[in-house]
């Protein structure tokens, strides 16, 4: 990528480890978190538990307000804890 980082935001069901929706971003915003998790709400409804790390993205009020509005319930990975994106990185990491 020319300009920005490469990102990508991968929602996945960690029982299954089905990727439910992703997207491949160039910027570090909020806005291709919210459409990766609209899209796998879409798809495949909504959780009852929906787990995430500490990130700035997905700790935001645009983020997490769809969850405080409903009935789900939020986890979040504790800070720092490299177990919260081992399934990730591991499918898709070097």
């Amino acid at each position: 990528m020319r300009r920005g980082v490469p990102d990508l935001v991968v929602i996945m069901d960690r029982a299954t480890r089905r990727v439910l929706s992703w997207r491949l971003s160039n910027t570090m915003d909020t806005e291709s978190c919210i459409e990766a998790l609209e899209d796998a709400f879409r798809r495949h409804g909504r959780p009852e538990i929906f787990n995430t790390d500490q990130g700035s993205r997905v700790t935001s009020p645009r983020f997490t307000q769809p969850f405080l509005d409903a009935t789900e319930k939020v986890s979040l990975d504790g800070c720092g804890r490299w177990m919260g994106t081992v399934m990730i990185e591991g499918r898709w990491g070097p």
